[in-house]
């Protein structure tokens, strides 16, 4: 029997066919994040796919992946010359035929190298958002994969409308008690929380950002229609979510791109939009929640920085429901909390595409 060659694998650890596996399914795991994920740069997708080796082999990793046509890259002049891989047409075909892909769209233009060079201020954001709660699910014993980041999932509201988070989040968490989470599975496996996200870099005005709510609170609320000439059904209509989700997601806002100021203005956008008759229902069953991504990132997405946008003048963890929000007064300080990602410094952060 022909052994596979092992070739690639020694370099990265010792030799052997378990070897071989391994660094096939990292090799997999990258094509996959990109395909999924649309762009990340170096620092990024090794902090995802394997922070206990050194970066060199990440790189190594990606030259290789990038000769067999899976992957490109676009360089970035104004920072540092940093580079921004993503997946290729034909990456991303061969990823689509993986199970854990299967289904999923790539957005348009992921795999153009001119559509990704005039996107990275906003990608390259999303990415470094999920990589912060892949590093505090690590840091807390919790269970978030890389994959378990899914952006741009469409939920359609009829009429040719759509709700498109930017990114839709699993995250099962070790605390059983994690308000608002569905826990159809054994104590002993936590919390199953899911979360809409929505990253805004303060390229559109507060009322813009605010609008985004009232698209929410439809998807709630949203019953398709039959089309016509089929037979009326006994069962009682649902709204459309409920086909994929035993819980609505709760809605998590990253702002970033301005200062503090700009910051709390739309803080203030978000809770005033809130006060709508055409929110109470979304308001009173999911938690709603914004926090800057400077603290995200200096202080990790566990920590209590998250203002309800019905008190935004509280500071809550992102896994607790609007009914059990403390006081004003009994948040935590956020200072108190290890950072998620010491010494990662994006250097992109001030692109302004």
């Amino acid at each position: 029997m022909r052994r596979p060659d092992n070739r690639v694998g020694a370099a990265v650890r010792g030799s052997g066919p378990l070897t071989y596996v391994d660094t096939a399914s990292r090799d997999r795991l990258a094509v996959a994040v990109l395909a999924q994920y649309r762009m990340a740069t170096t620092e990024q997708l090794h902090l995802i796919l394997s922070p206990d080796v050194r970066i060199e082999q990440t790189r190594r990793r990606l030259v290789k992946l990038r000769g067999e046509g899976l992957i490109d890259r676009v360089t970035l002049p104004q920072a540092g010359r940093t580079r921004v891989w993503y997946a290729t047409r034909y990456g991303a075909q061969v990823a689509s035929e993986w199970p854990e892909l299967r289904g999923r769209r790539p957005p348009r233009g992921a795999h153009d190298r001119t559509a990704v060079r005039l996107g990275v201020g906003h990608g390259l954001t999303v990415t470094e958002t999920a990589l912060a709660f892949l590093q505090d699910a690590r840091r807390r014993g919790d269970l978030c994969q890389p994959l378990d980041w899914i952006p741009e999932v469409h939920h359609p509201l009829g009429g040719g409308e759509a709700v498109i988070p930017d990114a839709l989040l699993y995250y099962r968490s070790h605390d059983t008690g994690a308000g608002g989470a569905d826990r159809s599975g054994s104590e002993d496996s936590g919390s199953m929380l899911r979360a809409f996200v929505e990253v805004d870099r303060a390229t559109m005005g507060p009322e813009r950002l605010a609008a985004k709510l009232g698209a929410y609170a439809r998807l709630h609320q949203y019953v398709p229609t039959p089309p016509p000439g089929t037979r009326r059904s006994l069962a009682v209509p649902e709204e459309s979510w409920r086909r994929r989700y035993p819980l609505f997601p709760r809605l998590l806002f990253v702002l970033d791109g301005t200062g503090p100021a700009g910051i709390h203005t739309r803080i203030k956008a978000l809770h005033a939009a809130a006060r709508q008759p055409a929110l109470t229902a979304l308001l009173r069953d999911i938690p709603v929640l914004a926090a800057s991504m400077t603290d995200l990132l200096r202080h990790g997405p566990a920590a209590p920085l998250w203002h309800p946008i019905g008190g935004p003048d509280q500071r809550v963890g992102w896994t607790q429901t609007m009914r059990a929000l403390p006081g004003p007064t009994t948040a935590t300080d956020p200072r108190a909390t290890d950072p998620t990602t010491p010494g990662h410094n994006p250097v992109w952060g001030q692109l302004t595409t």
